[in-house]
């Protein structure tokens, strides 16, 4: 049987398609969950995917924090879901408190929309073990809250345990502080990025298919539970 992999849509969700997508491509079930919904429908996984939920109003993130699907999402887990948060999702993420700091407004107030490359810093997630430690990949960004901000010590702390899961290269697009580009929780299992993943499975449709392997990763973890 093949894993099931849970994908939220909320008002404003974008790349719920694409997403479900990416989940197909690496052999697994793509399960749309809704926004107003508690049940997670019996998924292994879930994916909180990019958008403007909720049209990013207050700040991003911060009402989808307190969607019904999302109190599930939070104590799955806590318990030890996997989950990925990607650009709307890795705000949410954050807001919910699965993972530490908060996202702020691109460093210059632009929407930055390009194709950038990544170095994988942590290859021991649930997300990234498909990837060679320190490989760098191209997946495509758009945001304009993609700025990761942590107090001081945070950041240490995140460093000194390898919580930083992607790091930005070539340049810093929206001032991230120590080029952080993604990040993962204290086990592993929760991973949030700001770039997309789901945009590049495909070289046919994206500028390569390094983003494949985050899915993959997730599969290959689920099938050996």
């Amino acid at each position: 049987m093949s894993a099931r992999i849970g994908v939220i849509t909320f008002p404003g969700t974008l790349d719920d398609v694409d997403a479900a997508r990416a989940v197909r491509y690496a052999g697994a079930e793509a399960v749309s969950l809704w926004h107003a919904d508690e049940d997670l429908r019996d998924v292994d996984a879930v994916v909180v995917p990019g958008g403007f939920s909720y049209g990013d109003y207050l700040r991003a993130g911060v009402i989808a924090r307190f969607a019904p699907i999302m109190t599930s999402v939070i104590e799955a887990a806590r318990g030890g879901m996997p989950v990925l948060g990607i650009c709307n999702g890795f705000q949410i993420l954050c807001e919910a408190g699965l993972l530490p700091g908060a996202m702020i407004r691109n460093q210059g107030l632009h929407f930055i929309c390009r194709d950038q490359w990544l170095r994988v810093e942590n290859t021991s997630t649930t997300w990234t073990t498909r990837y060679e430690p320190g490989a760098e990949i191209l997946v495509p960004m758009k945001n304009i809250d993609g700025c990761y901000m942590a107090e001081q010590s945070t950041l240490d702390e995140l460093e000194a345990e390898g919580r930083v899961v992607f790091r930005y290269v070539g340049g810093n697009p929206n001032g991230s502080r120590n080029d952080i580009a993604g990040i993962r929780s204290e086990n592993g299992r929760v991973v949030g990025l700001m770039p997309h993943p789901e945009h590049a499975i495909d070289a046919l449709t994206g500028p390569s298919d390094d983003g494949l392997g985050m899915f993959f990763s997730a599969v290959d973890a689920l099938v050996k539970a």
